[in-house]
């Protein structure tokens, strides 16, 4: 197929929330986002980490979770994907784990048809403690064990695409584990603290090192639990440049995917071929 040819291409969204203790309306605002990316053409949408809840305590979670491949959460997601006949990369919703008191913290991907065809949970779990923050995902969240790999047909063009959780940023032996791919999806709640100083240099280093797209989709702003998260959900192309960035507050970003531009970087610099560890 030639490079140029439009079939190479696919856009794809990121949605930024300012999640709130409220299901029911942040699924509603999750719904609203998803359909002005559809109506914005775009043919993926990706969710951010927690869009469905931001706790008053990190326990809500546990007390929301769902079986795997059933409740509520899911069902709605597999009802915007159907309904906007969209990709739809479901941030992350807490789901049963074998431990009773935590959760696993997963990504689910729903089909243009509303059915589930991938899912991913958490591998690396945050933790982090000044004088004045401390978080510690591990009492509440059961680590995942396996690499995630998204691969799906737009228009007869396979799209391969990695899939990581905010955390898992911090680790590039993930991303040499997951191979060559288009794009790693990477919904996200960093922390204010943390995301001023590291979360641009750490997507951009990840899109530089694998030569391909990254799409970030953060929480970001001042949540009602007063956790505050740094937002800046960025496209950034395989050369390292910013593609898109929304700063802050809740709305959507965009762009396309251009198999052509892949090619380009990898020929002009095949740093990926000449790798020897």
């Amino acid at each position: 197929m030639n490079a140029k040819s439009p079939l190479a291409e696919m856009k794809i969204a990121s949605v930024q929330m300012v999640s709130t203790p409220s299901l029911e309306e942040n699924l509603a605002t999750a719904g609203k986002l998803i359909a002005a990316a559809t109506k914005d053409g775009a043919q993926m949408a990706v969710l951010p980490e927690y869009f469905c809840l931001m706790g008053l305590k990190d326990t809500d979670k546990v007390k929301a979770r769902e079986s795997i491949g059933s409740g509520p959460i899911q069902e709605q997601l597999s009802d915007f994907a159907k309904q906007n006949q969209i990709y739809l990369v479901a941030g992350t919703i807490p789901l049963e784990a074998k431990t009773a008191n935590k959760v696993l913290n997963s990504t689910l991907v729903f089909d243009v048809t509303g059915q589930q065809i991938c899912r991913y949970d958490k591998i690396h779990l945050f933790g982090f403690q000044t004088e004045k923050e401390r978080y510690q995902e591990s009492e509440t969240i059961e680590a995942g064990e396996t690499p995630g790999i998204l691969k799906i047909s737009v228009e007869n063009q396979e799209w391969v695409f990695g899939l990581s959780i905010c955390y898992d940023l911090r680790f590039p032996e993930l991303y040499r584990a997951l191979g060559i791919v288009d794009c790693h999806i990477i919904p996200a709640a960093f922390t204010y603290t943390t995301g001023k100083a590291h979360w641009e240099i750490l997507l951009r280093a990840r899109a530089i090192e694998n030569q391909c797209y990254v799409l970030s989709s953060a929480q970001g702003g001042l949540h009602p639990n007063q956790r505050r998260t740094w937002g800046h959900s960025m496209l950034i192309n395989p050369w390292g440049e910013i593609l898109a960035d929304l700063p802050e507050g809740e709305g959507l970003i965009s762009g396309v995917l251009s198999k052509e531009k892949l090619i380009e970087v990898r020929s002009q610099l095949p740093a990926l071929a000449h790798r020897k560890l």
